[in-house]
């Protein structure tokens, strides 16, 4: 997905209008993370897609709420997508981060019945980020929305 101009992945966006997603989003980088929320709402609302969205702490509690959600909701989701930000300080602390959120996103998906999407931004710099909520390197909260759409109609199609 970080590829400029991924124009494969608009393709053949199937109808799934039934669905439900949960999308778990972080508090940190806030002007960031409503830019990626904001595309991920319009994709599903396009689709006409339900979706709740839920707010934790930070990137590293992620897995945590998609897993208590899954496992302690009577709505089950037939999608997750996990978004954060995550941008490099002076500190080894972005790399644990970053290996720990997407370890997590990995053992969901190899556990739960439904994807979970990993729309969690690893970048250098903030200007590196909104590249990639709207700017040169297209919009990655759209791009998860989709995403989620073509793996709720691949999950079912593999579940007839």
């Amino acid at each position: 997905m970080a590829t400029k101009g991924n124009n494969a992945l608009l393709k053949g966006i199937p109808t799934t209008k039934d669905a439900f997603v949960v999308i778990v989003t972080t508090e940190w980088n806030a002007s960031i993370m409503s830019k990626l929320l904001s595309g991920a709402r319009k994709v599903l609302n396009e689709a006409e897609v339900a979706f709740k969205v839920i707010t934790v702490p930070g990137a590293f509690e992620l897995p945590f709420a998609i897993r208590a959600y899954a496992e302690g909701n009577s709505k089950s989701a037939d999608a997750f997508i996990a978004f954060g930000t995550v941008i490099r300080g002076d500190t080894p602390h972005f790399d644990y981060v970053c290996k720990a959120v997407t370890d997590g996103v990995l053992s969901l998906n190899m556990t739960l019945d439904v994807p979970v999407v990993f729309g969690v931004l690893t970048v250098e710099n903030e200007q590196q980020a909104l590249e990639r909520v709207g700017g040169i390197h297209g919009h990655k909260g759209e791009e998860a929305a989709i995403t989620a759409l073509k793996m709720i109609a691949l999950n079912r199609k593999l579940r007839k």
